[in-house]
């Protein structure tokens, strides 16, 4: 991994392809023999899992345009289990970070989020702890998910002043820096797709320990649930999954994001149970829902647009990898009644009243190699299985861990026999 590194009192560091092999405990005769092709794909295979979990759990974020996935949030909607994966990543960066502003076992990490940048964003110069309230963050790490060009345009990272004068993102690369004025900074609009990144924020005040609070949540949060039901996704407010233009929660504009991102895939939602399109926000959220595709309904059903959204998008993030799991499925498809059209019509009136907006926010670049275009309700449904191996899977294992976590009063990656 090769590292750029700067004069200490430039207090920046700038690390290309952080999110190497060294994160898939690949040994060194084996990494010796790969090629920088693999290098890429594994890569690939940890930055799509973020993503996966940002696209199918994110709210509407701090700014215009921009979206955010908070570990508190995944523990309030019941998709504590999500933590999982950032475990290993928040460690590396710690430890890379202690490393080189030389403030090992000082530190506190104050905050971690997957945060998306849409098109319309951007941020003028400023230093991360420019608010009365940010003044207990010292470090800030950002962790590209995707890449310039590709994924997005726009959305260059600028120094003020120093070198690196400007990143352009790539996926797996990390920049570190102070989050005070010595490193003030800027990010360009984006004009197209969705530029995601893992950013943390780090403190020396034990008082904003972000594993404290997150033990303490999912300590309440897991004390009577078994693991069988840990896993089912559970909205919040409908206010937090609703975008508009002037960022107010008017549902005379704008559009559900959940909802959002499922028709921008090509999918619809019908609920069957007793609904109008006058019916609460958030009752709607909650109900028993079935994906729709043209004039085609999936007899399946999902508990709530949550668990549709998150069968979906790992759908989209396994892609040809389902068709092993596909030998023993039995879709049954319907078509889709004028009936159930018109209530399909109606929901979406309420829940993406503006098609054109949702479509500009959530628009991905041309070039961009779509997981869904080889389109098959048997895989749909193959989705619906493995997604839930997968989140069972990570459920028991953050119930396994809670205990060590509570005992040491912080979150890390437990070497469990």
């Amino acid at each position: 991994m090769a590292v750029v590194e700067f004069e200490p009192q430039q207090l920046r560091l700038f690390i290309p392809n952080f999110l190497s092999l060294d994160e898939c405990k690949v040994s060194f005769f084996h990494s010796f023999f790969l090629s920088s092709f693999f290098f890429l794909i594994l890569i690939l295979i940890l930055v799509k899992e973020l993503e996966f979990i940002h696209k199918s759990s994110s709210t509407v974020g701090y700014r215009p345009n921009v979206f955010s996935t908070t570990l508190s949030h995944l523990i309030a909607t019941n998709s504590s289990h999500f933590i999982i994966p950032f475990i290993p990543i928040r460690e590396r960066l710690k430890d890379k970070l202690e490393e080189f502003f030389k403030c090992e076992y000082e530190l506190f990490i104050e905050f971690t989020g997957l945060i998306s940048w849409s098109r319309g964003a951007s941020i003028g110069w400023h230093s991360d702890d420019n608010r009365p309230y940010l003044k207990q963050r010292h470090f800030s790490a950002v962790c590209y998910l995707n890449t310039y060009g590709k994924d997005f345009s726009g959305g260059l990272f600028h120094f003020q002043d120093g070198e690196p004068k400007s990143i352009v993102p790539k996926a797996g690369d990390v920049v570190m820096y102070t989050a005070d004025d010595r490193n003030i900074h800027s990010v360009d609009e984006i004009t197209e797709g969705e530029r995601l990144t893992l950013a943390l924020w780090f403190s020396r005040d034990g008082s904003h320990d972000e594993d404290m609070k997150l033990i303490s949540l999912l300590s309440q949060h897991l004390l009577h649930e078994n693991v069988a039901d840990s896993y089912l996704p559970l909205p919040a407010s409908s206010n937090m999954y609703w975008f508009s233009k002037d960022q107010a929660s008017n549902y005379q504009f704008g559009f559900n994001i959940s909802w959002a991102r499922l028709h921008v895939l090509g999918y619809d939602i019908y609920i069957s149970q007793d609904s109008s399109c006058e019916s609460d926000v958030f009752e709607l959220l909650v109900k028993p829902v079935r994906l729709v595709r043209d004039n085609e309904l999936l007899d399946q059903e999902f508990v709530n647009i949550m668990h549709a959204l998150q069968v979906v998008h790992f759908y989209c993030w396994k892609g040809s990898a389902l068709l092993n799991n596909m030998s023993n499925i039995d879709s049954k498809v319907l078509k889709v009644t004028e009936v159930q059209r018109e209530k399909i019509s109606g929901l979406n009136s309420v829940l993406l009243n503006d098609n054109d907006f949702a479509s500009k926010v959530f628009c991905n670049m041309p070039s961009e190699e779509k997981g869904c275009i080889c389109f098959d309700w048997s895989e749909v449904l193959a989705a619906v299985a493995a997604w839930e191996d997968y989140a069972s899977n990570l459920s028991k294992q953050i119930h396994l861990q809670l205990p060590y976590w509570r005992m040491h009063e912080s979150i890390y990656n437990v070497q469990l026999e």
